[in-house]
């Protein structure tokens, strides 16, 4: 999910956030005929080589995480907050269609509904069949350049996404070793390791299974610390590799659809070109926050690899006349969710929300914290901005 999905749903915030950051584990040997043997590194230049840009499949997540499971609640809780949140309540499958690097097609079998997320170019269509709802959102010109980013807000990324975000700031925090041949979708894979060398994280080990013919990322696995199984997985269950057919990118809402229009508004000020690491390079340079800092735009970082604290803003923050008060309601509109309203505990300074591999800390003021550390690491990170 891209910097832009985080911009227009700053509701679902701390869900996302769940999701993107709770991905590690491992994964069983294969009885098939072994690989050619790799090294850590030649198996992460696979990864970064990989041009496996056109395929379909069926993507099986599921998630231990130690979250209370919201039943159905009406028809609201199929979109925003809710919708994500189920995601990381149980098991669920996804139909994925990818074709370059501006079509996609992702399909969500929700409990009791299907939503569906389609893009061609800078088009994107959003469904729920729940309540018959449509967005249709049109991205700037420059999103059709992203690298190995399909844009799709619909709650469930590719192993790819998902291991792009364990791989992107390895460092020697971590030990990378190549465990096992695994197999998945019928493919033979590396099965690409990552253990903390902190014993701080709450994160155990990661596990990637790497295709062993082109490199491409079939599943990504996670355990927290001293758990026997996996906390979350997501994997290909099913793939084939080619072009799927044209027709998957069209979408057109059904009869009786509610529509909403939005336009992403394209980046000025010269900044076009920036990425997300130019971002996390500048948060890096900024780890003496002050606490206007925290209230500013962008969300900023302290620590570094497994034990990295994420504070966010309120949703409020770049009003100049926000106030704690203000702050306080976003904080508690956030928490209308079922899922969050359930999870949520009263702490010193707001409420927390504690799972096997992440804790979130949402203040009163209406900033969140995240980060894969005990609770106690982000109320001090809170309460010295």
């Amino acid at each position: 999910m891209t910097a832009i999905w985080l911009r227009w749903t700053p509701a679902v915030a701390v869900p996302a956030v769940i999701a993107a950051g709770v991905l590690a584990g491992s994964l069983p040997a294969s009885a098939r005929d072994p690989l050619p043997e790799k090294s850590p590194a030649q198996v992460l230049a696979m990864i970064g080589q990989h041009q496996t840009k056109s395929f379909s499949g069926t993507l099986e997540q599921s998630s231990e995480l130690g979250l209370p499971d919201v039943p159905q609640v009406g028809p609201t809780s199929g979109s925003g907050a809710g919708s994500l949140a189920e995601l990381l309540t149980g098991p669920h499958s996804a139909r994925v269609y990818v074709d370059g690097l501006s079509k996609a097609r992702i399909q969500v079998m929700d409990r009791m509904a299907e939503r569906d997320a389609v893009r061609q170019g800078n088009e994107v269509w959003l469904y729920n069949s729940r309540d018959n709802t449509a967005t249709h959102v049109t991205l700037p010109a420059m999103a059709s350049k992203e690298s190995r980013s399909h844009g799709m807000p619909a709650g469930v990324a590719t192993p790819e996404e998902m291991a792009a975000k364990m791989l992107d700031n390895l460092d020697s925090s971590t030990k990378v070793a190549v465990a096992g041949d695994t197999e998945v979708a019928g493919r033979a894979a590396y099965n690409l390791v990552l253990t903390p060398r902190s014993d701080v994280t709450l994160v155990g080990s990661v596990a990637v299974a790497v295709d062993g013919e082109n490199g491409m990322p079939l599943s990504v696995e996670v355990r927290a610390r001293g758990q026997q199984e996996p906390a979350f997985r997501t994997a290909f269950s099913s793939l084939t590799l080619g072009a799927p057919d044209a027709s998957l990118f069209n979408f057109s809402p059904p009869p009786g659809a509610s529509v909403k229009e939005f336009a992403v508004p394209a980046p000025s000020h010269g900044k076009a070109d920036r990425t997300d690491k130019d971002l996390a390079d500048k948060n890096r340079a900024h780890r003496n926050w002050d606490h206007k800092d925290l209230r500013g735009h962008v969300p900023m970082v302290t620590g570094t690899g497994w034990e990295r604290i994420v504070g966010i803003p309120a949703p409020s923050a770049s009003v100049p006349s926000a106030s704690p008060e203000s702050g306080k309601q976003s904080v508690d509109k956030l928490l209308n969710d079922p899922l969050l309203r359930q999870a949520t505990v009263t702490v010193p300074g707001g409420r927390a929300i504690s799972t096997s591999l992440v804790n979130v800390l949402l203040t009163d003021d209406g900033r969140t914290f995240v980060g894969s550390v005990p609770l106690e690491r982000l109320q001090a990170a809170a309460a010295a901005r």
